[in-house]
């Protein structure tokens, strides 16, 4: 008899008798920036560095000096923006959004303060047209105004000062920083609300001190001392070179001494002009980078 087979449905395993396959390697897209510098975090690095470099040149306080100073300020601002609109960057923080709150409050007394100062330095421009036509006119009365409108906002701008010291490290945690890129993103974030003071203090203090009253309140000879040099150091070169002595009396001057003094004016408003350019830019940029800021928050 013929035996019967019947074909089974089922497949002999055969994996056994074949090599093991290499297995599949995952790759897990981050969402956080390399650890390896983006392009934008060095060149950032770099301004920043410089702006450093050029607030250490105590020698040479002049409004050139100074506007060089809020030309370098604007270009950080720029870079942190552009930094800002990185899709990492956007999404590295939207992960800390308590410590992007504490920065955008830094940022807001910024803007505050530098609109307070524009305000301030305008009026300040106008009176200072004024003055020079008193001058010519040998007006002592309209010049008396003049000089206690410049000591009203010496004092207004020196205020600015210890508002923009309040700003600084005690609104960073560094527990918020787990990794390569927080840490670097957030440094050079750090560093450049650190060159914002910086700048600005050298601002609000170089023209609230050279335009405010020389008369010095301390008792003791050596404080005073020091007090006066740091009066000299810290002092824009152009806003000392008139002082009250020079405006004082013009009936008595003669026309040669009036000339110099007039000539001083018309050189002290060019250089306002060029300061007031130049932190409006600045303050413009902090706008800007304040919103990219923000935009981090809420798309």
């Amino acid at each position: 008899m013929v035996g019967v087979f019947r074909r089974s449905l089922s497949f002999p395993n055969k994996a056994l008798n074949r090599p093991s396959k290499p297995p599949i390697s995952h790759h897990t897209r981050s969402i956080s920036l390399p650890c390896r510098s983006h392009p934008l975090i060095s060149q950032l690095g770099d301004e920043i560095t410089e702006l450093k470099t050029w607030s250490w040149n105590p020698d040479n306080r002049t409004s050139a000096w100074l506007c060089d100073g809020l030309d370098r300020l604007k270009d950080v601002h720029d870079s942190l923006h552009d930094l800002l609109q990185l899709p990492q960057t956007r999404e590295l923080l939207s992960h800390k959004r308590e410590w992007v709150e504490k920065i955008l409050e830094d940022f807001l007394r910024f803007v505050d303060v530098y609109g307070i100062f524009q305000s301030s330095f305008l009026a300040l421009r106008e009176e200072q047209l004024a003055a020079r036509v008193a001058l010519r006119r040998k007006d002592d009365s309209r010049i008396a105004l003049y000089l206690k409108s410049r000591k009203k906002m010496a004092k207004e701008i020196a205020k600015l000062v210890s508002t923009i010291r309040c700003v600084g490290p005690h609104s960073f945690s560094g527990s918020a920083f787990v990794s390569v890129a927080d840490t670097e993103l957030t440094g050079v974030i750090v560093d450049v609300v650190e060159v914002t003071v910086l700048v600005s203090v050298a601002l609000f203090n170089g023209i609230s001190m050279a335009f405010g009253s020389r008369k010095s309140s301390w008792t003791a000879l050596t404080v005073s001392k020091k007090a006066k040099k740091l009066r000299v150091e810290e002092s824009i070169k152009e806003f000392q070179q008139i002082g009250e002595a020079n405006m004082r009396g013009l009936r008595k001057k003669e026309d040669e001494e009036l000339r110099v003094v007039l000539n001083r004016m018309q050189e002290l408003e060019r250089c306002m002009a060029d300061v007031e350019s130049g932190s409006e830019k600045t303050f413009r940029s902090l706008i800007k980078t304040r919103v990219s800021l923000l935009n981090t928050l809420t798309e």
